[in-house]
């Protein structure tokens, strides 16, 4: 007899059914869940928190040069072993390492193209390469691509997105680019033409402290982690407890290192306007 007249019921263990993965990533500044699909149609901006998380360089490039018109420019070019580092991997390993994971042969992409119309240069680091570092060949790419610009009297935007600075495998001959960087730039200053830095989380170290820094226009996304060296190592090392939302974008606006912070969805407009303005100065104001 059931007890209170009520029937048994045997309980059937139900499979769970697998998700599969890549579908859902979590957002780092807020840790909410976001769909992969929303996130992509949305220029990978969380549509929680508005928190910028990372481009890759080609999807960048497809967001502000006009449709067809890129130009990719020493693709050719590969990194050496100057030092023969070697650690828990050796630096040739990192290398084939990343190149297979992201189809690049290093760190940063350079080319021409239009944007809404006008010829520009342009330079995009990627993070998914060792963090965007510097080595021999980033340095050179990027000394290339703006001598290239200084030559044909254009106006070069370069998207900085790295937490690795210089590249310590290769030693001093990282150090090197950002002084060769710096007098490229410098001379394309001098030719009285446009050079629109822009910032994206994370931009650090010897980067920052190099081309990302001197821009005619310095502009980042928001909420971006700016400067030379990480919050958690500055406090450690003068023993303070350092101000709120401190390297962050908004605190370097409001401290006068950057000019504007801009969305990425409005990023191509801004770009547009600053060219714009620039192509109506006397080059002597620029200089």
């Amino acid at each position: 007899m059931v007890l209170f007249g009520r029937k048994k019921y045997t309980l059937v263990k139900v499979k769970k059914k697998d998700i599969p993965a890549g579908l859902w990533s979590k957002c780092p500044e807020c840790e909410a869940p976001a769909y992969q699909k929303e996130l992509l149609n949305n220029f990978n901006v969380c549509p929680k928190c508005g928190f910028h998380l990372p481009l890759i360089a080609h999807r960048r490039i497809e967001l502000l040069i006009d449709k067809g018109t890129f130009r990719e420019r020493d693709i050719g070019i590969l990194s050496s072993d100057p030092l023969k580092f070697k650690g828990p991997k050796t630096y040739q390993e990192k290398l084939k390492n990343d190149q297979k994971k992201t189809g690049m042969n290093d760190a940063v992409v350079t080319g021409t193209g239009m944007l809404n119309g006008k010829p520009i240069v342009i330079v995009v680091t990627d993070s998914r390469f060792i963090m965007g570092s510097m080595g021999s060949v980033v340095g050179e790419k990027i000394t290339r691509a703006v001598e290239y610009a200084t030559e044909n009297r254009l106006p070069i935007v370069i998207v900085s997105g790295s937490g690795g600075g210089a590249r310590m495998y290769e030693g001093v001959f990282s150090l090197m680019q950002m002084a060769k960087t710096c007098a490229a730039l410098a001379k394309h200053h001098k030719a009285g033409l446009l050079h629109i830095s822009v910032l994206t989380n994370p931009t650090m170290a010897g980067v920052m402290a190099s081309f990302a820094g001197i821009g005619d226009v310095i502009i980042a996304e928001p909420k971006a982690l700016i400067g030379f060296t990480g919050p958690r190592v500055i406090e450690q090392t003068i023993r303070q407890k350092l101000p709120e939302g401190f390297q962050k974008s908004e605190f370097m606006l409001a401290h006068g290192l950057i000019d504007m912070i801009v969305e990425r969805k409005d990023m191509k407009k801004v770009l547009d306007q600053i060219i714009e303005y620039s192509e109506h100065q006397p080059a002597t104001s620029r200089s």
